[in-house]
């Protein structure tokens, strides 16, 4: 069987001048971002004092097939370091959905021991943790070293970039999988041919690949451009994915949207061509549509939304300075690195961003701005006048958190649109 794929899915390191899912060049540039540097390369104390590499960062929107994406890819060595600071387990509500989505797709798929699953970018092993415990067998794919915290918590996994022949190794050694799944890795991959075709060669007859990813509609909707990192080389419509799996012998069979990363999308493609097809695929289809992801206009109204949120928070932020209150910041997702940056937000303005006790990036630095990461404790023991939720799409469930551990700060939401919630309202 030959595992070839189209020349355009193996994404070169540098500048891209064609669409990454279906070569064209009718790419229209809807953001510039400037030069930013990788978000989750977080500085200690040590590397504050080095210079810090930044490279282009642009959100580029591609008329034929819709896919948002960047014009500049960053090697894949150089973001997914060893050091990787992000882990899945630590976010209640995320290792709660985890465990959701092993049941659904248990119930689904009616899996039992006989079943192989696999999880790319496995991280620690929350997902797979679930159909474990269902009895289900298991083995995760993670580059970085979290994948020793995985294996420490007895989930097999492979520490590993995933691809055709990482994929040809777990099959001769465990046979085939019924299930290969990756959430919130899809849109990352550089080796995009590679890590199709890996999963292809994986999956048993029927077999289906399970993807999940920010989805193109709801960032748009959302105003959320702070998703657009250099980790996320696509950000993916419905018609992307279908453009992209008609290459290969795949069929899109099924698509549900979630409410995970602030709008999400999974997308179910099985093995095979001519697959019946759930009527929800064309649904979404025509919802595209009449939304307007196939019109330049839509994402420069975007762009215009982006630009007036901007202009709000730093007006802000300056003059509440001027009146000697604190601001300060809380939470930091990748997507944190790329607001701040944007935007222009220094320690000067922001003095601090508070994060949960378990976090691994306590004690380190935001990447370009240098604002330190401390334990939210001091939230609570210093009281400042407004806490800016960075992890806006958890909004609600942070402001509650943190006013019942005795918080009496106002809150400020930056995105979709700036806005202040005051504590008595929360």
């Amino acid at each position: 069987m030959s595992l070839s794929y189209p020349k355009h899915h193996l994404i070169k390191s540098g500048p891209i001048y064609s669409c990454q899912v279906c070569n064209s060049k009718k790419l229209h540039t809807v953001l510039d971002l400037g030069h930013q540097p990788l978000c989750d390369t977080l500085l200690s104390k040590e590397t504050i004092n080095e210079p810090e590499k930044t490279y282009p960062l642009r959100m580029i929107w591609c008329e034929n097939c819709t896919c948002v994406q960047l014009d500049y890819c960053v090697d894949g060595s150089e973001v997914y370091h060893p050091d990787y600071p992000y882990r899945s387990g630590i976010t209640k509500e995320l290792a709660e959905y985890q465990k959701k989505i092993s049941n659904s797709l248990i119930e689904r798929y009616n899996l039992t021991s006989k079943d192989l699953v696999i999880d790319v970018g496995s991280n620690d092993g929350t997902l797979l943790s679930g159909f474990k415990e269902a009895g289900i067998k298991v083995v995760g794919v993670e580059p970085t070293n979290i994948a020793k915290i995985a294996n420490a918590n007895g989930i097999l996994t492979i520490q590993s970039f995933f691809d055709i022949k990482t994929a040809s190794k777990i099959k001769e050694k465990y046979g085939p999988a019924s299930l290969v799944i990756t959430t919130n890795t899809f849109a990352h991959m550089q080796t995009l041919g590679e890590f199709i075709m890996g999963a292809y060669s994986l999956l048993s007859k029927d077999g289906v690949f399970i993807n999940e990813t920010h989805y193109l509609l709801d960032v748009i909707a959302g105003g959320q451009f702070d998703t657009i990192y250099h980790e996320h080389l696509r950000t993916y419509s419905l018609k992307a994915y279908i453009k992209l799996f008609e290459q290969y012998d795949f069929t899109i069979t099924d698509v549900e949207r979630g409410d995970r990363y602030g709008g999400n999308i999974r997308v179910y493609a099985t093995k095979g061509k001519g697959k019946k097809v759930n009527p929800s695929v064309k649904r979404l289809l025509q919802y595209e549509k009449k939304f307007g992801l196939g019109k330049l206009s839509t994402f420069q109204k975007f762009a215009d939304r982006v630009k007036k949120a901007r202009l709000e928070f730093m007006d802000f932020l300056i003059k509440t300075k001027k009146t000697g209150k604190l601001v300060v910041g809380n939470s930091c997702p990748a997507r944190a690195s790329t607001l701040l940056n944007y935007y222009g937000v220094d320690s000067e303005l922001l003095p601090y961003i508070a994060e949960q006790s378990t976090s691994l990036k306590l004690n380190k630095f935001l990447p370009g701005k240098h604002i330190p990461i401390i334990n939210n404790q001091r939230l609570i023991d210093e009281q400042p006048n407004f806490v800016v939720i960075l992890a806006w799409h958890y909004a609600k469930p942070i402001m509650e958190q943190l006013k019942k551990r005795g918080l009496k700060s106002d809150f400020v939401i930056p995105l979709p649109d700036f806005q202040i919630v005051k504590n008595s309202k929360v």
